[in-house]
C-alpha cells in the first residue's frame, strides 16, 4: 500500500477527489460497482455515494483505518446491533509537557509529564506510580490517582 502523498499519483487522486461531486448518480453507482464489487445499497443518496467512494480511494492509495480502531468500531456495531448501551471508553493519555494536578489532603500537586518519567518538585521520577508514593505514603497506581484510568478499568486489569 502505498503512503506517497506527493508526485503524480497524489495529483491524479486529488483530481479524482475533485470531480466525484460534480458525477450523476448514474456514474456514481457505476463507480461504486467497480471499487466495492457490488452494488451500492438502495436509495444511497449521491452525496453519500460521492463521499463513501472518495474515503475508499483514499484508503487503498494511504492505508485504511488502525486494527485497533476497526476493532472498536466492530465491537460498538456489535453492541448497537444487539440493542446494548455503548460503553464510550475514553483513552486518556499523558504526552510529554502534560501538566497532572491532584489534590490531596488539602494540597494541589503538580506533576509534568517528560519524555521518560514525570517531573514533581523539582526531581525526575520513573512513573507516575513512584510519585503517588510519595504523596500519599502508600502504593497506588499512579495513572489511577492521576484520573488517567478509572477506577473500573483498573478493577478488571488488576484480574489480567
Amino acid at each position: 500500500m502505498s503512503r506517497n502523498r506527493t508526485g503524480p499519483a497524489a495529483e491524479k487522486l486529488v483530481n479524482e477527489l475533485a470531480t466525484l461531486p460534480t458525477l450523476d448518480k448514474k456514474t456514481l453507482r457505476e463507480r461504486w460497482k467497480a471499487i466495492y464489487g457490488s452494488e451500492p445499497p438502495a436509495r444511497t443518496s449521491r452525496s453519500l455515494m460521492a463521499m463513501a467512494i472518495a474515503y475508499r480511494l483514499q484508503e487503498k492509495a494511504f492505508g485504511g483505518l488502525k486494527l485497533s480502531t476497526r476493532r472498536l468500531l466492530a465491537r460498538v456495531g456489535g453492541d448497537a446491533s444487539q440493542a446494548r448501551p455503548v460503553a464510550a471508553t475514553p483513552i486518556r493519555k499523558a504526552t510529554p509537557g502534560t501538566v497532572l494536578l491532584r489534590q490531596w489532603h488539602g494540597v494541589i500537586h503538580r506533576v509534568t509529564v517528560l519524555d521518560k518519567g514525570v517531573l514533581f518538585r523539582g526531581k525526575r521520577y520513573r512513573s507516575l506510580s513512584e510519585v503517588t508514593a510519595e504523596i500519599t505514603g502508600s502504593r497506588w497506581s499512579g495513572p489511577l490517582f492521576f484520573g488517567l484510568k478509572s477506577a473500573t478499568r483498573e478493577a478488571q486489569h488488576a484480574d489480567s
